[in-house]
């Protein structure tokens, strides 16, 4: 059996992930949702208006009954409602012209949803296996996220700020750093961020003002960072940066090849010292994505990363882990701590799954007066939710080498092993760890990934695609709100769409 938890880089022969037996095709799964219907009262440490009045403890057990009510029949997909498909796709059109672009899935949600199905305006339902590319964690219209979305209804702002800031801040940033430190990171502080991509600005400008006269970064190819002016530049991605200007020069390192981890170590570690021997002294900070997202989930391993970091640190360039993707998605709560790197952690960013984002750092890096202010870090409902995700995660049993993570990704594993097998090899991999699986159809072409990932979407099933030569397809699910019976409803549509897909290229 795969151990649990490790990461799956190798192809389905060679694979034994998770055990076959005992799977169920159960179609109505019982609730995710484990929150008493009482239980309102918030993790956050300061009280919270009105936080004792029991007017709205009523007030919140009554909108649970009211959304209770109308999830019900929201425990399978389901496809659109004649009635309503002229009027949607009159919709689609023209939120195309106001947003100069269609979207990429005909996605328009209602607002009704439960745990990972959720109803869109035509009527239909799908089985979201890719949650806003990793956000929602909790799902669709998960108890525990309402609550917080209501206390923060009744906050006095919708907005929180650098110069007047709620007092459940203190709670988020108290509970990163404690996070961060668990296994001897030197992490002591945060700044809260309105996006991903803003956490990850930050963490740039905390390097390049710490190594003044540098102007440099290194990264990795196929790195993905996102989608600002800078970090345009930085992303492996031509495509993002079309006639904009390029100011941040950017020296590439191949990743780590999981076929060839001495080589690629030494190729990675040759390449490292061939650019900063070219470039003295002119790189701000090496960037890191354990395991690249937008690439295609090719997942660092231990040894390779640690000589990367190491080599680094003897150069003395800082280090970032963007974990933007990967927090919480491994068997530990950050993936440089599930790849034992504490001791280089010293700028790490998160988002996604946190609600609100961050980046966190050492005292090394911390900035003077004005570098690192927002006049939004969060929104009141972003803050709360970020809480008591981060509470849900320590509570629970997400991590770990026998934790819910691993096994969903060994569950998961096996289902597309069996795919494999049926279909002739019509899919290889798996890809990914823990809550991050991907899979390459065919011949990984960009044309086959993306057909895959709209047949799933005609099946019921929402993936979306990751890398270049080869292309994939892949599932970030809702880890807080998804059971057994959910992954194998998602392996089904799968296998559907696969098949699908074999009939219209053939081999």
């Amino acid at each position: 059996m795969l151990p649990t938890g490790e990461p799956t880089n190798r192809s389905f022969a060679g694979e034994q992930s998770g055990s076959r037996a005992g799977i169920r095709h159960r179609r109505h799964a019982p609730s995710p949702h484990t929150v008493a219907a009482e239980e309102y009262r918030m993790s956050a440490d300061a009280p919270l208006p009105f936080q004792d009045d029991p007017r709205v403890a009523q007030a919140i057990a009554l909108l649970d009954q009211v959304v209770a009510d109308a999830g019900r029949d929201l425990n399978d997909v389901r496809a659109a409602d004649p009635t309503k498909v002229d009027a949607y796709r009159a919709r689609l059109e023209e939120f195309a012209r106001l947003r100069a672009g269609a979207l990429y899935y005909p996605y328009l949600a209602t607002g009704r949803g439960h745990g990972p199905y959720v109803e869109l305006a035509d009527g239909s339902v799908k089985l979201d296996f890719i949650n806003g590319i990793g956000v929602h964690g909790f799902g669709h219209a998960h108890r525990a996220m309402r609550h917080c979305g209501i206390r923060a209804a009744i906050c006095d702002t919708v907005m929180q700020g650098n110069l007047q800031q709620a007092d459940a801040s203190v709670d988020l940033c108290r509970r990163l750093v404690e996070l961060a430190r668990r296994s001897g990171a030197a992490i002591e502080h945060v700044a809260i961020s309105t996006s991903g991509a803003m956490s990850n600005e930050n963490a740039l400008k905390l390097a390049f003002h710490a190594r003044p006269g540098r102007n440099r970064l290194l990264a990795f190819e196929r790195c993905f960072a996102g989608r600002t002016l800078v970090l345009s530049q930085l992303t492996d991605k031509a495509a993002f940066r079309v006639n904009l200007p390029t100011d941040v020069p950017i020296d590439y390192l191949p990743f780590c090849d999981a076929s060839d981890v001495a080589g690629s170590t030494e190729r990675t570690l040759a390449a490292m010292r061939r650019h900063v021997g070219r470039y003295p002294n002119r790189h701000a900070a090496i960037w890191f994505e354990l395991v690249q997202g937008e690439g295609g989930y090719n997942v660092g391993e231990r040894s390779y990363l640690h000589a990367i970091c190491a080599e680094a640190r003897k150069l003395g360039i800082p280090i970032v882990f963007d974990e933007v993707q990967t927090f919480g998605r491994t068997t530990r709560p950050f993936a440089f701590q599930h790849f034992g790197l504490d001791e280089y952690a010293e700028l790490v960013t998160v988002g996604k799954i946190t609600q609100a984002c961050a980046t966190l750092f050492s005292a090394a890096f911390a900035p003077g007066p004005g570098l690192i202010s927002q006049t939004f870090t969060a929104g009141t409902w972003e803050l709360l939710a970020a809480i008591e995700v981060l509470d849900r995660m320590a509570a629970g049993n997400l991590f770990g080498p026998e934790g819910s993570n691993a096994r969903l990704h060994a569950r998961f594993a096996a289902g597309l092993e069996r795919i494999a097998e049926r279909t002739s090899g019509a899919i290889r991999g798996p890809w990914g760890i823990g809550g991050m699986i991907a899979l390459t159809p065919l011949e990984g072409r960009a044309d086959q990934a993306k057909r895959l990932a709209e047949l799933c979407f005609d099946e019921g099933l929402m993936g979306f695609v990751a890398g270049a030569e080869p292309t994939r397809l892949r599932f970030l699910p809702p880890l807080l709100a998804i059971d057994d019976a959910m992954i194998d409803r998602a392996l089904e549509l799968l296998e559907r769409a696969v098949g699908r897909l074999v009939a219209e290229f053939p081999r």
